[in-house]
């Protein structure tokens, strides 16, 4: 066997040493040490040697195998070099690079930003709450009970419903819209206070061209001693205004929301029509764009504001609603099917 080590190292060398491209490298690679080449034939032969030759013999493969391993790496690296080398030849700094793809703010991303920062202009900290919301905090502290009619209108996804129990603290659920962080905010913190609260709200709805079981919302609270209809009125104004343009005009109606009193929708003059009349404003003339009023005296009851000091006024937006008004979309699927040819024109 000595005889063929000797001879195996002086071919194997030769090999190595003739080898000028990668394919011819692996091929020499394999030749001797892959699972099936020289080495594995002869360390499967040295197990039928006798007891006295094997120590020796093993020794003088190993001592082998370790060589001709190191020639092959320094002759890896001869041939990555060589490579790189080929590579500066052949490159032409005249010919036109690749334009990477480059990524822009979601269109819901944009208008959220935008709106939170009109308010924030405004004195109105930036605040967020959890997607996962317990009942007492969605419904009953907004003066929505059990048996509430108004219920009705909040299509609720719950969670762990196997466990449910009758306390409204324990029962989980996400959150249909954005004013539990009401109900969160004002535990916690003493009025004064302005807030708005961004955020995914969640409904069973069927998705279709108005519609989807997600979709985001931007809650305002403001809670001070003599706040007034008045004060909220100029808020919404100032809001309408720098989100739509000074020429926009805005409407109150009354309406009713089991968390405010009074309540009302605002409306602002169709930016499509100017208010002339038209298919999107459905020839009125105005665009719904929210839903306010007064903080209801039962919800600061809930959380523990004296009402005889404080009081308050809260709204709330469609995120989506506002986007696509904007910007004349007509479905709302637009904003989730991830097409590039409709997100990339904002």
């Amino acid at each position: 066997m000595e005889n063929r080590l000797r001879e195996l190292e002086k071919l194997a060398l030769l090999d190595i040493k003739a080898v000028s491209t990668q394919q011819e490298f692996e091929m020499a690679r394999a030749k001797y040490l892959g699972r099936k080449g020289a080495f594995s034939v002869l360390y499967k032969e040295l197990a039928a040697c006798s007891p006295q030759e094997r120590p020796a013999l093993g020794q003088k493969l190993n001592k082998l195998k370790s060589v001709l391993e190191e020639e092959f790496k320094n002759k890896a690296n001869v041939l990555s070099r060589g490579s790189c080398q080929a590579r500066q030849d052949t490159f032409d700094a005249t010919m036109p690079g690749i334009c990477p793809l480059v990524g822009k703010t979601h269109l819901i991303t944009k208008t959220i930003d935008d709106i939170c920062g009109i308010f924030s202009c405004m004195g109105f900290g930036i605040v967020e709450g959890p997607e996962i919301e317990n009942e007492f905090n969605n419904f009953e502290a907004l003066n929505i009970p059990l048996d509430h009619p108004s219920r009705e209108a909040f299509d609720t996804f719950y969670l762990d419903t196997e466990n449910f129990g009758s306390n409204p603290q324990a029962r989980r659920l996400l959150r249909s819209h954005t004013s539990p962080m009401q109900i969160r905010y004002m535990l916690e913190h003493k009025p004064p206070f302005s807030i708005a609260v961004p955020g995914k709200v969640f409904r069973p709805d069927a998705t279709d061209a108005s519609h989807s079981f997600m979709f985001h919302q931007v809650e305002g609270l403001m809670v001070a001693d003599n706040i007034n209809f008045a004060n909220l009125k100029w808020i919404l104004f100032e809001f309408a205004r720098k989100c739509f343009g000074s020429a926009v005009q805005v409407r109150f109606r009354p309406h009713f929301f089991p968390f405010t009193e009074p309540s009302a929708e605002v409306d602002v003059s169709c930016i499509i029509c100017q208010g002339r009349g038209c298919r999107v404003c459905s020839q009125s003339g105005w665009l719904e764009i929210l839903g306010s009023g007064m903080v209801d005296p039962n919800v600061f009851k809930a959380v523990g504001i004296d009402s005889d000091k404080f009081s308050g006024f809260a709204f709330g937006m469609g995120v989506e609603r506002i986007a696509m008004l904007k910007h004349g979309i007509d479905d709302i699927r637009l904003f989730y099917e991830n097409d590039l040819r409709f997100l990339g024109q904002f």
